[in-house]
């Protein structure tokens, strides 16, 4: 293409296009979209036929390119600049969005970008785009065989590249030769007791737990993490659009085909009488119509401008070697990020005499909150934000929910089943969907809205929900990712603003007062902190002559806060639940609280069981410090036994940032067989922020350890207890003073990866890890 052949930018562009128009269907609207794709293809067309442009990774430059155009016909629009004054530039380096800012700093983003670009580009479009070798081969001139083992050895190259980015940073003495071997490791392809020594490693030393898992699910990190780098916040619905127009077969190929056939060769002889058109003509064509940009391909590739200069080279990371018989593809640097880049010149415009009025811009994103699983109640969470200048139309919104999952309507039904939410958002259900309204949305400001579903027991797995937004001529649309799972923890209650999780929790059980060792273990000063060690009997603190079973936990909220939602959630080693009283501070009587949600699970101990109810009114109509106590729960005396309780609360804080609030509802159990379990954390925040996170479990043990938490970036020690990263669960809890057998609420702060999710690992120990509260800082 670089030597003048127009058929080959031809074939390029039927290649492509879908994907163009994929992203710019979740940037502009619907009327733009043939333009920006127009636009972006003459740039790319004019920067290879100046030498510049790539060299083979077409479809991540494409992307790039064509945010870019986005973004500066944006700032036209806006009248941030003039016209004239848009710099068209090579973009070596990913564009980045100010709501992704720190992903490009991202360890398996900097691996990835140290890759040849032919590796790239296998990786972007197996490993991102989830295409076929055999849909990948024709895109990079090679068999499907080829593309497979190229494809093979690009990840190779990619976790090779990873490691070398933890070992840049001189690692501990130990920790260097397990790093060398993890690449293997995680293909199986150690020997017995080098893989041994590597488990041993790992289960001890909490950096390498975390690059370990990180390295497992390096394919996922490329999703989430260069996905969003490439393409922007709008991946999941850009991945969507695209997924849906290769299985409707709405590519480029169709499209060319009604012009004459012969693909992009038929579409240049049908158009030949332009080429021998004014440029102005050309122009003109082009941006009407993006098929016409491979017609203008053999002008804009003899343009009489300078060639474009390369970037120096920079030093490529070492990949494993080629299989016999398929050559190692030349490689091919990256630019490097601080260098400045080649300029091309842009056409002259006439000039704006006159400032237009501002217009509304939308974006939209919706996620399942947590998880959508099956025969459990969920939350799907819409979000939109006006970066425009001027406010919107009245905003309606079609929520397209997946198959099996139905709008859960209001407890009243006074007004046909209207939902109505405390964003001023009002929905109902249409037919399978949820239709809502809410009144404009002004410049600047953005909105939530929180959907309680039901998800039914034969839900089928598939795409996430969808939704439709319009606002007078506006229309955004977006998609998310995740659908119905078979596994997780689905949200309890979400909610957006300056607010933070907190919870509170204690025991019902303790150690007989009479027992040898019972006062050292419930101060925790030494051994025998288990509550299999000890005949368990029941504790009773409290102050009244009617409970059998009593205890309290200090609460302490921020100043100015209020209660936005409280839980209260019980477990003990029973066989069935049933109702708890519950007193809160400056009441002297207690109330009876029955369960709303009750989870029953198996222990190596026996049958345990998790009930939920909703005290939001109690908690906001009580005092905001002060002992809440919890009594007379159903429960079990014995060795091995268990019970307790805990209140999760989302609060106001005037002193937080804007934040992302959520509770789910885990009731997982982790150990024996399930040694780690991973909870996807969806709905939140797509880029590394400050998260706060309780974490109520059941169950645990102090002298058993090795059980670690972790939110993608290694072990966490948590704030209270004994504070140790690799025995998180050790029967201490927020609130109470002494040991809270088999009781663990616990507080941990970490900053969230980029694809959000909680990770619970035990060695030795079972636990019922029951409830997750978070909170973090929202990125605009």
């Amino acid at each position: 293409m670089r030597a003048g052949n127009a058929a080959a930018y031809g074939q390029l562009y039927e290649r492509h296009v879908a994907a163009a128009r994929a992203l710019a269907r979740q940037l502009v609207r619907r009327t733009e979209v043939e333009d920006v794709v127009a636009e972006s293809f003459t740039k790319i067309l004019g920067l290879v036929g100046r030498g510049g442009g790539p060299e083979s990774g077409f479809r991540t430059y494409l992307l790039t390119v064509v945010r870019r155009t986005v973004h500066d016909r944006s700032r036209i629009e806006s009248r941030q600049v003039a016209t004239g004054e848009i710099e068209e530039y090579d973009p070596g380096v990913p564009f980045v969005d100010p709501a992704l800012v720190g992903l490009e700093k991202s360890l398996i983003a900097k691996a990835f970008l140290s890759l040849p670009e032919r590796w790239r580009a296998v990786l972007w479009h197996t490993e991102v785009e989830r295409c076929r070798p055999a849909e990948v081969a024709p895109l990079l001139g090679l068999s499907p065989n080829g593309a497979a083992a190229l494809a093979y050895r690009a990840r190779e190259g990619l976790r090779q590249a990873y490691l070398q980015m933890h070992l840049g940073s001189p690692p501990k003495h130990d920790c260097r030769p397990v790093l060398g071997k993890m690449g293997a490791y995680v293909r199986d392809g150690l020997t017995r007791r080098d893989a041994k020594e590597v488990d041993e490693h790992v289960g001890a030393c909490e950096e390498c737990n975390g690059v370990l898992l990180e390295l497992t699910d390096v394919n996922r990190g490329l999703r989430v993490m260069v996905g969003p780098l490439v393409a922007g916040p709008i991946f999941g619905g850009y991945a969507a659009t695209l997924a849906k127009s290769a299985a409707g077969g709405r590519g480029a190929s169709g499209l060319l085909r009604r012009f004459g056939g012969g693909g992009a060769g038929g579409l240049l002889r049908r158009f030949g009488r332009l080429w021998r058109g004014p440029r102005r003509q050309q122009a003109a064509m082009a941006g009407s119509m993006a098929v016409t940009v491979a017609v203008a391909a053999g002008l804009l590739l003899f343009t009489d401008e300078k060639p474009i200069s390369r970037p120096t080279a920079a030093v490529p990371v070492a990949g494993p070697p080629p299989f016999a018989g398929e050559p190692m593809p030349a490689p091919v640097p990256v630019p490097l990020q601080s260098e400045e880049p080649a300029r091309v010149r842009p056409p002259a415009r006439s000039p704006v005499k006159t400032k237009e009025p501002g217009k509304a811009r939308l974006r939209a994103t919706v996620e399942a909150l947590g998880s959508l699983v099956r025969a459990r109640p969920g939350i799907v969470g819409l979000r939109l934000r006006n970066y425009g200048e001027a406010p919107s139309e009245e905003l309606t919104a079609l929520v397209d929910l997946p198959s099996g999952v139905t709008l859960v309507p209001p407890a009243r039904h006074d007004d046909h089943d209207t939902v109505r939410t405390a964003d001023g958002w009002e929905c109902r259900p249409s037919g399978h969907d949820a239709r809502c309204a809410r009144a404009p949305l002004a410049a600047g400001q953005g909105t939530a809205l929180f959907l309680r579903v039901r998800v039914a027991a034969q839900a089928p797995q598939g795409a996430g929900p969808a939704v439709r937004v319009d606002s007078g001529p506006l229309r955004v649309t977006a998609q998310a990712e995740d659908g119905v799972r078979t596994t997780g923890a689905p949200a309890r209650f979400a909610t957006d603003g300056k607010v933070a999780v907190r919870a509170i929790g204690n025991s019902l059980l303790t150690c007989p007062e009479t027992g040898s060792g019972c006062a050292e273990a419930r101060s925790r000063q030494r051994g025998r902190r288990d509550n299999d060690l000890w005949p368990m009997t029941a504790l009773d603190q409290d102050d009244s002559s009617g409970t059998g079973a009593s205890s309290g936990a200090e609460l302490s909220l921020p100043k100015g806060s209020k209660v936005v939602w409280a839980g209260l959630y019980w477990s003990a080693s029973a066989t069935t639940a049933g109702p708890i009283k519950v007193r809160p501070p400056g009441r002297r009587q207690y109330t009876l609280v029955k369960p709303d949600d009750v989870a029953l699970r198996e222990l190596p101990s026996g049958p345990v069981y998790q009930a939920y109810a909703d005290v939001s009114e109690l908690a906001a109509a009580s005092q905001r410090n002060g002992t809440w106590w919890a009594a007379d729960m159903p429960m079990e005396e014995g060795v091995s036994r268990h019970a307790g309780w805990s209140l999760v609360l989302i609060v106001t804080d005037p002193a937080e940032p804007y934040s992302q609030a959520m509770v789910l509802d885990a009731a997982t159990v982790v150990g024996g067989p399930a040694r780690r379990v991973r909870i996807p954390l969806g709905g939140l925040s797509p880029a590394a922020s400050p998260a706060r996170v309780e974490l109520v479990t059941w169950e645990g043990d102090a002298d058993l350890k090795g059980d670690k938490v972790s939110l993608g970036s290694g072990a966490i020690a948590p704030e209270g207890g004994d504070r140790d990263a690799s025995n998180v669960f050790d029967e201490s809890s927020t609130g109470a003073a002494e040991m809270t057998f088999g009781v663990d609420v616990d507080t941990v702060g970490a900053e969230l990866g980029a694809d959000p999710g909680l990770t619970i690992a035990t060695d030795k120990d079972v636990v019922l890890f029951g409830v997750a509260a978070l909170s973090v800082r929202a990125r605009s």
